[in-house]
């Protein structure tokens, strides 16, 4: 039989739910096994639960479909070995109304198919079981959530101090309560923390970092002598590969493995290619005044673009801001309360990230940053209106661009000059005009109610004494703006 299909919540010890006194279960039949869970309940008078079984169930009967001859065949025999053929965790049989007590031959059964089977008493309902298994899930879902989040902050901490390698991997290991290694390229061990393991289970962890190693952005995994193995290759083209070994595996360690091979992917990376002893001095010569365009080669490239992104489930925080920066290949990462902003070199191209709403600037000189800057910034606030996962700056001629500079910037100076003091209207005109006039979408856009945008715009109207619905008049604004 094939592995069943559990859900991905939290499991519940079978032991933890016969500890609860408001039930007054008790086991009589079966392996007291406390690695026994529980994926959750289900109730069911079928004589046949297997076409309704998904797995990991704790099946609750009251026996309704038991037939009066039941005890003297092979009924009972045949209906337990369905329920562990469907990867039943445990039977719950509950007293009356049917039945006074448990029959003989079930519980006769269940010890021959190793399922364990509860008595249910009558004042205990299967709803009030079911209840006590979400709320079982729920508290461990909590206590997973804690954990991890509690982790990725020992990490983040990790990686700022002086020996940032060593250090992660030190955490990584005491989180996991195991073994973690980092591979060279080579394959070599470079790093390690933890408690080692035994031969054979680090040789079979230095196998599986070698399968990972030559797949980029892969992760393996694997149990040699009861130990449960991972491997993580840390981003592509870096062949660094980091190998954890655990006597267990618990809920929450993938996501605590990943976290820390991501903290890893960007410290070798510096360590591979030099890239932040480069940025060290790129800032130094800025402070000390040098001009952008001499300090731009040391960051390895003389053209970049500037893309800004925000989350769709969340606002930024440093860990999203460098998991982005890596995805988009790049380690100046700045992020910010609003929007998280990335320096990419011009040659890599940005692709659409899951969970995220991109903005990307056109491809600028180091001089002309603060331009892209706000580049990148319209074409984020025009993705989240428009529901795109990535728009990028327009950059071909405009008919504008015929108008010699300083005229078109003095004529925009002078047509925009009631509202130039209100930044709160000039952007809101811009983004409304930006939207074909659309208030809901330049609302999503602001973050701002769709009334707002109605009284700002008629604001705006007033001051400049014109009519915006005539699209002339919507076109000479939006050069002028452009222009600004």
């Amino acid at each position: 039989m094939p592995d069943p299909a559990v859900p991905p919540t939290p499991p519940v010890p079978l032991t933890a739910l016969l500890a609860r006194e408001d039930l007054a279960l008790h086991q009589i039949a079966g392996p007291a096994d406390p690695g026994i869970v529980i994926h959750w309940a289900h109730t069911s008078e079928m004589a046949d639960p297997y076409p309704y079984l998904l797995g990991g169930e704790l099946l609750l009967t009251a026996g309704v479909h038991i037939p009066e001859a039941a005890g003297s065949g092979t009924y009972f025999d045949d209906y337990v070995s369905r329920i562990v053929a469907a990867g039943g965790a445990a039977l719950g049989f509950g007293l009356a109304p049917v039945h006074d007590t448990v029959p003989r031959a079930l519980v006769a059964a269940c010890d021959a198919y190793g399922l364990p089977l509860l008595e249910v008493p009558p004042e205990t309902t299967f709803s009030g079981v079911a209840r006590a298994v979400w709320q079982l899930m729920a508290q461990a879902r909590l206590a997973e959530l804690r954990r991890v989040s509690e982790a990725q902050q020992s990490l983040a901490a990790a990686a700022s101090r002086p020996d940032p390698v060593p250090s992660v991997l030190r955490q990584l290991a005491r989180r996991l309560g195991g073994w973690a290694v980092l591979y060279g390229p080579d394959g070599a061990r470079l790093a390690t923390a933890g408690r080692a393991c035994a031969a054979d289970v680090g040789e079979a962890l230095g196998e599986l970092a070698q399968v990972v190693g030559r797949r980029a952005s892969a992760t393996a995994t694997d149990t040699v002598a009861g130990i449960h193995l991972a491997a993580y290759a840390l981003g592509p083209g870096h062949g660094f590969v980091l190998g954890v070994a655990a006597p267990h595996r618990d809920p929450g360690d993938h996501t605590i493995a990943s976290v820390a091979a991501v903290l890893l992917s960007l410290l070798t990376g510096e360590q591979r290619s030099g890239t932040g002893a480069a940025r060290s001095s790129a800032l130094v010569r800025l402070l000390l005044g040098g001009p952008p365009e001499e300090v731009a080669p040391l960051l390895g490239a003389e053209r970049w673009l500037v893309v800004h992104g925000r989350p769709d489930a969340h606002a930024p925080d440093a860990m999203a801001a460098s998991a982005l920066g890596a995805a988009l290949g790049s380690a100046l990462v700045d992020p910010g309360r609003d929007a998280v902003r990335v320096l990419v070199p011009a040659d890599r191209e940005p692709a659409p990230q899951p969970g995220w709403t991109l903005g990307v600037s056109a491809p600028v000189t180091p001089d002309e940053a603060p331009a892209a800057d706000a580049q990148a910034a319209r074409a984020l606030a025009r993705a989240r209106a428009t529901r795109t996962p990535l728009v990028r700056h327009g950059s071909r001629p405009a008919l504008a661009d015929l108008v010699p500079d300083a005229e078109a910037e003095a004529h925009a100076r002078t047509l925009l000059a009631p509202i130039a003091q209100a930044p709160a209207l000039t952007e809101t005109l811009r983004t409304w005009l930006s939207l074909h006039g659309s208030w809901d979408r330049t609302a999503v856009a602001l973050s701002v109610h769709r009334n707002t945008v109605r009284q700002r715009i008629a604001r705006c109207a007033a001051l400049l004494g014109t009519d915006l619905d005539d699209p002339d008049v919507r076109m000479e604004l939006w050069f002028a703006l452009r222009r600004l």
